[in-house]
């Protein structure tokens, strides 16, 4: 067994803080729920701040590569700005990762919350700046999420630490047992796609969450085939299977999730994050607890944190 990596945990916020909007992917569709994100953001008590041309589409992208990634740095690297949030997934994040100053990220500890496309971005950053990242709501997704995503979302960033367990309603044990490791993942179509390149994320003892849209099951049956096979999932020390929105039947992935893991670790369906209107917020490289008798993730106050 591995020892427990410690990553930086970044300063939580405060009301009146300031949050950098980033499109490292997708350009805007909908401005209209784009425009309703930003008011619960204010409504939290929180200011915004995001570049005149976030706007700006070139094709599927949110204009080129250099435009996203010199928005993402330059926002990271302004002190008025405390957290970056992603406008929307989509694609892209992986044609600017690269590009991302990992020294400036890495003194400047910040809260990066975003989930989707953005899981390439949360890994690359959680493996290249040693960062806790969170999986969480992105500002067009966050108008349309229920009550309790966007309670866990401004709890896990602007309370204490660490972060409250999360006990879900619905929550389906489908191999019992405890297990304890650095959480990782997010999409599991992102997550294919990192293997073999150096945002790929560290899979040795973690409990690893994912979760997918639009994929019918035998694609979703290919990637995790594939992640057997190149042996990842022997590494892992427990699974959590998020939503799976238009993905035909979940109990089908479920059961393919299970013949792959052969009983050997705890494996939870149904937790509240995803593509769905639940997409609780979760601290990416945070230790955690999968507690299978009372159903509870709890949450480790091993990593180090930046001074206040």
């Amino acid at each position: 067994m591995t020892a427990t990596k410690i990553n930086i945990l970044p300063l939580r916020l405060k009301r009146g803080d300031t949050i950098g909007i980033v499109a490292p992917a997708g350009p805007i569709r909908d401005r209209e729920q784009f425009a309703a994100g930003i008011r619960l953001i204010k409504e939290m008590g929180f200011q915004v701040k995001f570049h005149r041309d976030i706007y700006r589409q070139e094709g599927y992208l949110a204009g080129t590569d250099s435009r996203r990634a010199d928005e993402f740095n330059s926002l990271w690297a302004d002190p008025e700005v405390k957290a970056l949030f992603a406008a929307r997934g989509g694609y892209g994040s992986l044609r600017m990762a690269a590009s991302l100053d990992m020294d400036l990220i890495r003194s400047q500890p910040k809260v990066l919350v975003g989930f989707s496309d953005l899981t390439v971005l949360l890994c690359a950053i959680g493996k290249g700046a040693d960062l806790v990242t969170f999986h969480g709501p992105t500002v067009s997704t966050l108008g349309t999420s229920d009550g309790q995503s966007a309670h866990s979302l401004f709890n896990t960033i602007a309370n204490p630490r660490p972060p409250e367990p999360i006990r879900p309603e619905g929550l389906e044990i489908l191999a019992p047992g405890d297990a304890q490791g650095c959480l990782r993942g997010g999409n599991l179509t992102n997550l294919c796609h990192l293997l073999g390149t150096p945002f790929e994320p560290d899979w040795d003892q973690t409990i690893l969450f994912f979760e997918d849209v639009g994929e019918p099951p035998y694609r979703v049956d290919r990637m995790l085939t594939q992640l057997a096979m190149a042996g990842k999932l022997t590494k892992i020390a427990g699974l959590l299977l998020g939503d799976f929105t238009d993905c035909g039947n979940t109990e089908t992935i479920w059961q393919r999730a299970l013949e792959l893991t052969q009983g050997k670790i705890p494996v939870w369906g149904n937790f509240p994050a995803g593509h769905g209107k639940q997409n609780f917020t979760l601290p990416m490289g945070l230790t955690a607890k999968m507690n299978s008798a009372v159903g509870q993730l709890q949450f480790n106050a091993l990593c180090t944190a930046a001074p206040e």
